[in-house]
């Protein structure tokens, strides 16, 4: 778990570098807002084209070789984009990391599946989706930093440094991957005969209480009209708040006041730490109970709230910064708790389709959803309308989960 979480930490950090790049190419290249949110929304199209397919590769070909593919590819891909100088060179490197690393999240979420059993999936998911937050934590300051201390060293700005240096990092775990990772349980180097033993009857006992949906393969599966629900609760929720929090997060701190980029980088890491420690909390509290809905809930209620309130308070730095904390906090939670429902509800035959099939469509929302808060932000100059918008689209989302999948749909027999 640790090194999943550590590949995944680079993952995140190469797909919201952006972020911070922007607040420095914007102006040496003359890209409004507008172009920014497609430039964004690019990298989703190579995930959105290659998502499943990568997804069914590590189900066929295993966790050690798909990784290792994946994570070398988007650190080539990364680099390429220091030496990106049009609006449409972004487009195109951005697009090329999208498909470098299309397959890697959902395929970690099935591989998850192989290891732990259901009543341990929201504090696992949790200890996997905690990447998010520790790139929050250290990405900030890391990016300020380099952008700020390597400013034009060697001919390059920093935004450039910013790329190169976060593309190297996968290309050297990428190799430490293929060493490092075991496909399943039985091939664990790690795990005495004994222990094994123990690991594969947890597992198989799991798969034998699970409650049969009738779901044995993904064409069936995209008949049931619940999965759609899982689906489109997912780009609505987790999707639309991701946007906000992990791409426009650096420039509302920044617009909130007269705020340096390096001060810009150190408070954006104050959410994601106070939001971590929430998403461990409840997490654990989920698996205690084996509640998910209204965990799930809790978290995109104060998504909701956060929202509410950040249109009113984008012109304090201290009550901006306070609104992203409970934002933050209630993302990481919603998408802990979130990623055990599908695993949870679909079947051992259609899970790594099903999966995967979520992940496309979450990428779908990922090229829409930056596009139109950076279209409303360059046409309104703020970023309150866009705010108004997706939290319409949160609370349907959440009302559609609710509704759509009862609770026992998710218990075991």
């Amino acid at each position: 778990m640790p090194f999943l979480c550590l590949c995944f930490v680079i993952c995140w950090l190469d797909r919201v570098n952006i972020s911070f790049a922007h607040l420095q190419f914007k102006n040496d290249l003359n890209i409004n807002d507008a172009s920014f949110g497609l430039i964004v929304g690019a990298l989703s199209l190579g995930c959105l084209i290659f998502d499943i397919p990568g997804t069914l590769m590590l189900e066929k070909y295993g966790a050690k070789k798909t990784i290792t593919r994946v994570m070398i590819l988007w650190g080539i891909a990364t680099i390429g984009t220091a030496f990106a100088r049009t609006t449409g060179q972004f487009y195109i490197f951005r697009f090329l990391l999208g498909a470098a690393e299309a397959g890697f999240f959902p395929g970690v979420i099935l591989y998850l599946t192989y290891w732990f059993p259901t009543a341990w999936r929201a504090r696992i998911s949790s200890r996997f989706i905690i990447a998010i937050g520790i790139c929050g934590i250290v990405g900030g300051p890391l990016a300020s930093w380099i952008m700020t201390h390597l400013n034009d060293v060697g001919g390059f700005r920093g935004w450039q440094w910013l790329f190169i240096f976060t593309g190297i990092l996968p290309l050297i775990i990428g190799f430490i991957a293929w060493f490092w990772l075991d496909d399943r349980p039985e091939q664990a180097r790690w795990l005495t005969k004994d222990e094994k033993r123990l690991v594969l009857q947890l597992l198989n006992d799991d798969k034998g209480q699970a409650k049969e949906n009738g779901k044995d393969s993904l064409f069936k599966a995209l008949k049931d009209y619940r999965v759609w629900v899982i689906i489109i609760s997912y780009v609505l929720t987790i999707i639309c708040t991701g946007n906000v929090v992990n791409f426009w997060a650096p420039s509302i701190i920044k617009e909130s006041g007269n705020i340096s980029l390096g001060s810009v980088g150190m408070l954006s890491s104050l959410p994601w730490t106070i939001g971590v420690v929430a998403m461990l909390i409840v997490s654990r509290l989920s698996d205690h109970y084996q509640e998910r809905r209204w965990f799930f809930a809790g978290g995109v209620i104060s998504i909701i709230s956060a929202l509410v309130i950040l249109p009113f308070v984008l012109h304090n730095a201290v009550y901006t910064v306070l609104t992203l904390v409970l934002m933050s906090s209630g993302y990481l939670v919603a998408t802990a708790i979130y990623w055990t429902i599908p695993s949870q509800y679909f079947s051992e035959k259609s899970k790594a389709g099903c999966i995967a099939l979520v992940s496309l469509f979450g990428q779908l929302g990922q090229i829409l959803v930056p596009a139109f808060i950076g279209y409303l932000k360059n046409q309104t100059g703020s970023i309150t309308s866009a705010l108004h918008f997706v939290t319409v689209f949160i609370s349907l989302g959440l009302i559609l989960l609710l509704a759509g999948i009862p609770g026992n749909t998710l218990l075991k027999k």
